[in-house]
């Protein structure tokens, strides 16, 4: 219980410290504000709490906030919707009893394993709990990595991110798209801090990367619904990708990530050069290496 409430203490705290008086619509104080952010009394007057009850509850201490004081102490600090659910969840964790239930393995359904298949043009992803990455069509595994090689404990998203050097030569925003990873794992996380996998991968990207260590210490959280990422490939040059994210009803726990480039542009030539460089061969059924460029005849 001790670990969680120092996960809400914490997350509070750097949300205030992020907090602009100016865009609150706080009145004007004359005192000099010594370190950046908003004071604590005045979370508590913009949410409409005692300034001991939110002392408190930045303290972690075990109290129960109602679900409106939740959505006030959220709007008081600005929060955008990723960090009100991140609040919402650690708050709910801190006041009840901590979880120790075992997690079954995600499995992907014959169909979705389909619709990948169906999806053979666009690169798609298919990411579960901790962004583990559960399943990837041709498309994916040309633009991104061959995640099947992989052991299936290192079978990670965020894993390949920091601790892959072909990850950060491939992304031309390396550091803008390694910051959402974290982002979007320190969200997830929030979900179910319990979760032992969960927190032996933290460790692990903790203790192999210090860029990891440092962002995971911002506690800052995002939800990926969509995006672009820069990439320049070995293979096909510099590109363009957009993203959209769709998660599967019945299945909070899996998401659906689909790559595309604009109709016409030199990233959607990009695309359909990397789509015939990467079909599999007729004789062997082997995808070709990346270091086999297309015109090549090694």
């Amino acid at each position: 219980m001790a670990e969680i409430n120092r996960e809400l203490a914490d997350f509070l705290k750097r949300s205030r410290s992020q907090g602009d008086p100016s865009r609150a619509g706080l009145p004007p104080d004359a005192r000099v504000r010594r370190v950046p952010g908003l004071r604590r009394e005045e979370v508590a007057i913009l949410a409409g709490v005692s300034a001991d009850y939110y002392a408190r509850l930045e303290q972690g201490r075990r109290i129960t906030p109602s679900p409106a004081v939740v959505e006030a102490i959220g709007r008081a600090l600005d929060l955008d919707a990723a960090g009100r659910a991140h609040l919402r969840d650690l708050i709910g964790i801190a006041s009840g009893p901590v979880r120790h239930r075992p997690r079954a393995v995600q499995q992907v359904r014959p169909g979705l394993y389909q619709l990948l298949d169906a999806l053979d043009g666009e690169p798609a992803l298919l990411l579960g709990r901790r962004t583990d990455v559960l399943a990837a069509n041709r498309m994916a595994k040309a633009l991104f990595t061959d995640f099947d090689r992989m052991t299936p404990q290192h079978r990670n998203y965020a894993r390949w991110m920091f601790l892959d050097d072909d990850a950060r030569s491939l992304f031309v925003d390396w550091d803008v798209q390694a910051r959402a990873a974290v982002e979007s794992l320190r969200f997830d996380a929030g979900r179910d801090p319990d979760d032992q996998a969960t927190t032996a991968l933290i460790a692990e990207l903790r203790d192999g990367s210090p860029e990891f260590d440092q962002w995971w210490e911002q506690h800052r959280v995002h939800q990926r619904t969509h995006g672009s990422k820069r990439l320049r490939h070995p293979v096909v040059g510099e590109l363009t990708v957009e993203y959209e994210t769709l998660t599967l009803p019945g299945d909070p726990d899996t998401a659906l990530f689909v790559y595309t480039a604009e109709a016409g542009s030199s990233s959607k030539r990009a695309l359909d050069l990397l789509a015939s460089w990467s079909l599999p061969d007729s004789a062997t059924g082997a995808v070709p290496s990346r270091d086999q460029r297309p015109g090549s005849h090694e």
